[in-house]
């Protein structure tokens, strides 16, 4: 036995010399507190970046310079890993296949050929996933340590909001009519009628003195940035449908309406004002005896007993029994499907036939009906967004500037 391994230990040495130099060429660069960054690491990160240059047409940087560049970034990012590794942050095989889904989705393209184009460009779709993998570890390490330090005030994002860049950047047009009196009481008078149901546009053209009047006081669509700071102050975060008070101007008094808004961030939202009373069913009341307690008490609503009141006594809606079964104002997507279908399907005002929801047996009954300007909301979700971004990106940096500064690091020497 021990002959056949020294006859056929020659035969070996060859290969096992070229699998120890293949090892030998993946040598540690630097130690980074527990863990390492690894020479291919580096030199990977290196290619790929001038890669980027030449495909860019730049002038690269130094080799010194870019490899400064690529360790402390390497650094980073295992320091990063190291974090989530003790925080348990994992992300799964399924989250990772939704991302690349999502990804081939936006190049127009199924995961399929998706993978095909990576592989066809002499990339490892393998390597791409564990990439990929990584920066979700990081971004959620990120989100963990830097988030909840960064703090937005009310009067911060309001003031943010009152700069005349995030105005022209995030208002929508607005289409503006007006009416110009000599007097504030000629203008209150037309107020009062205008709330009475007059319309705007035909007092606009019998009471107006603007050089618009002819058109119904419509001044066209503008962005509030382009508009008399007046007018401006007055229209800022109302909704569609808003009439002023009359603003005092050199001319006389004006009467303004926002009739519609136009832009990225305009929403409008169909609402309902509903109220129901709930029944569930129990282990001491089956379903049969659940619906036929619940129309008792739809037939006493029928003969003109008070809603509110039996919905206070027999509703079984924690939210909503306390306030007589009032569930306020809901938009399409806010409720189970069933309710949602007959809250559709009712009339104002009328009461529903009792049906069955994951809930338990209900009926309602629909207040009203509206559509709701949700554009200020929109508007201001979108500059929180942009503020917090701006503060997440410093406190990020300082964060990341702490950590490196605490942490052990050794750069090896490398042949």
């Amino acid at each position: 036995m021990k002959l056949k391994i020294f006859i056929l230990l020659p035969f070996f040495i060859m290969p096992l010399l070229t699998t120890a130099k293949i090892e030998i060429l993946d040598r540690v660069a630097i130690i980074v507190g527990e863990g390492v960054v690894l020479e291919s690491q580096v030199d990977d990160m290196m290619q790929n970046i001038k890669k980027r240059y030449s495909e860019q047409g730049a002038a690269l940087p130094p080799d010194e310079m870019l490899l400064e560049q690529v360790h402390e970034r390497l650094i980073i990012q295992e320091l990063q890993l190291q974090m989530a590794d003790r925080a348990g942050i994992r992300v799964s095989d399924t989250e990772l296949n939704a991302s690349f889904q999502n990804i081939a989705q936006n190049n127009q393209l199924s995961l399929e050929e998706f993978i095909e184009t990576i592989e066809s460009e002499g990339e490892s779709y393998q390597d791409l996933r564990e990439q990929v993998r990584e920066e979700m570890i990081i971004q959620r390490v990120q989100r963990g340590r830097v988030g909840r330090e960064v703090d937005i005030t009310e009067q911060e994002l309001n003031g943010f909001l009152a700069t005349e860049g995030v105005i022209n950047q995030l208002s929508p047009e607005l289409f503006v009519r007006q009416i110009l009196v000599s007097s504030e009481n000629q203008a209150l008078e037309l107020i009062q009628k205008i709330n009475n149901g007059s319309d705007f546009v035909e007092l606009a053209k019998s009471k107006s003195k603007s050089n618009n009047a002819s058109q119904g006081g419509a001044m066209g669509w503008r962005n509030l940035g382009d508009m008399p700071s007046l007018f401006a102050s007055a229209l800022k975060n109302k909704k569609k449908g808003f009439v002023s008070e009359p603003l005092k101007a050199g001319s006389g008094f004006y009467i303004l309406k926002l009739e519609d808004k136009r832009g990225d961030l305009v929403k409008f939202e169909e609402q309902w004002n509903v109220r129901h009373i709930l029944m569930m069913e129990t282990k001491l009341r089956d379903k049969m005896f659940t619906r036929k307690e619940l129309e008792d008490v739809r037939n006493r609503v029928l003969a003109g007993e008070d809603f509110s009141l039996l919905a206070k006594e027999f509703s079984e809606d924690p939210g909503s029994a306390s306030r007589g079964g009032d569930l306020d104002w809901l938009s399409l997507g806010t409720t189970a499907p069933a309710f949602e279908k007959m809250m559709l399907a009712s009339p104002i005002d009328e009461i529903s036939p009792i049906f069955e929801s994951e809930f338990g047996f209900h009926f309602l009954q629909v207040l009203d009906k509206r559509t709701e300007d949700l554009t200020e909301e929109v508007i201001k979700d979108r500059a929180y967004g942009i503020l917090f971004s701006r503060k997440f990106d410093e406190e990020l940096e300082n964060t990341l500037r702490t950590i490196r500064s605490e942490a052990f690091v050794e750069f090896k020497e490398l042949d």
